[in-house]
């Protein structure tokens, strides 16, 4: 387990409990209690959690964990699952991206397709996000035409939102939105933790003329604190291999096509 495990590890686990103790997690995750210390006080510093005598108590934002803490989750599924969202988007389509892991992923997929290198005097796509990371890493790419919204960032998720983001959004028709999402269920449709994302999230879908939703199996079935669109609002799901037949036959049900990855 490397250290971005390790700690990811840890909020997860004081995210659940509410309480850890450096002693007892130590054992459990088999390092040694220096080892956890060093950890508790480097989250401590972020104001992820509070150190305690012995150990720490969760923190306010500790459900909420910040980007650079998730992308250590299910890396290889998120992977997989860029490459194949990405390759839904044709040459010369207006996309919409919003932010978090699974996005970036389809991002950094699409950036590195050979059939959408850079030709002369022409962008072969076009990449509408909000979501600074992903403006980051697209911004040096010469075949993306790049559009980022305004708005107030988010620092957990890196995300911009607001009312600024939603008249830039009012101005523009996307042609297909991948949506990285914190839930998704065949009942309640997909949602986010943060009510900012969600509403920014959602006119990134409404201004599409197709939505994919990009999430791995652990985040199926289930549901988050605001919604960003209902289920019969997207048309394409994507996910990893360990998604249940259960789980795709429901959502099927529902007219969503779901490609396991």
């Amino acid at each position: 387990m490397n250290r971005y495990e390790r700690l990811n590890a840890l909020l997860e686990i004081l995210a659940e409990r509410g309480r850890i103790e450096v002693d007892e997690i130590a054992a459990e995750l088999d390092v040694s209690a220096a080892t956890i210390r060093r950890d508790l006080d480097h989250l401590a510093d972020q104001q992820l959690l509070t150190r305690t005598r012995g150990g720490a108590v969760a923190h306010a934002v500790s459900y909420d964990l910040p980007l650079r803490y998730k992308s250590v989750r299910h890396a290889d599924e998120k992977q997989r699952i860029g490459k194949a969202a990405a390759a839904l988007a044709a040459r010369g389509a207006v996309v919409g991206l919003n932010g978090g892991t699974t996005a970036t992923e389809v991002a950094r997929a699409m950036a590195t397709r050979a059939d959408l290198h850079h030709a002369e005097g022409e962008s072969a796509v076009t990449v509408v996000t909000n979501a600074l990371n992903i403006a980051n890493e697209l911004a040096v790419r010469p075949q993306v035409k790049l559009v980022v919204t305004g708005g107030v960032a988010r620092p957990q998720s890196y995300e911009l939102i607001g009312p600024l983001g939603t008249r830039v959004l009012d101005e523009l028709t996307l042609d297909v939105t991948f949506l990285g999402v914190d839930a998704v269920d065949p009942v309640t449709g997909a949602s986010a933790h943060h009510e900012g994302e969600a509403s920014i999230n959602r006119l990134l879908a409404a201004r599409a003329r197709r939505v994919v939703v990009v999430a791995d199996s652990s985040k199926l079935g289930a549901r988050a604190f605001a919604r960003i669109c209902a289920v019969d609002e997207f048309h394409v799901l994507v996910t990893d291999r360990d998604a249940t037949d259960e789980d795709v036959r429901r959502f099927e049900e529902r007219g969503v096509e779901v490609l396991r990855v």
